[in-house]
């Protein structure tokens, strides 16, 4: 066996979200952990914010959604293509997802200590 894996698509089969949001781990390593999250109109609960050890990287791969970034004092709303990328510690949560489909999500988690090159 040569360690690679089988084509995947990160748009077909997707679980049914409506209920309560979809978070599947595709890969872990050392320092690294990609998920795909998939929402159908959740957000944050009133009051909670994330503050992850870990810097984050996202992505919105289909759907729309809104991040609040603690500080900012405009949301930032996110289609399809676009990226963002959290430092450990920083503040946010999810504002709104779209509630008419479902919004597509790569989240990379990276060690601390990791910054964007651009």
């Amino acid at each position: 066996m040569n360690g690679i894996g089988g084509v995947a698509n990160l748009l077909h089969d997707l679980p049914d979200a409506r209920a309560a949001e979809v978070v599947e781990t595709l890969l872990t390593g050392r320092g690294i952990r990609l998920q795909r999250i998939v929402s159908w109109g959740q957000c944050s609960p009133p009051d909670f914010w994330y503050e992850q050890d870990e810097a984050e990287w996202i992505m919105v791969v289909a759907g729309a959604a809104r991040l609040q970034v603690d500080g900012d004092v405009a949301e930032r709303a996110l289609k399809p293509g676009d990226t963002l990328f959290l430092p450990a510690r920083c503040r946010h949560r999810v504002a709104w997802t779209d509630p008419t489909q479902p919004t597509v999500w790569l989240a990379l988690f990276v060690a601390p200590d990791v910054s964007p090159s651009t």
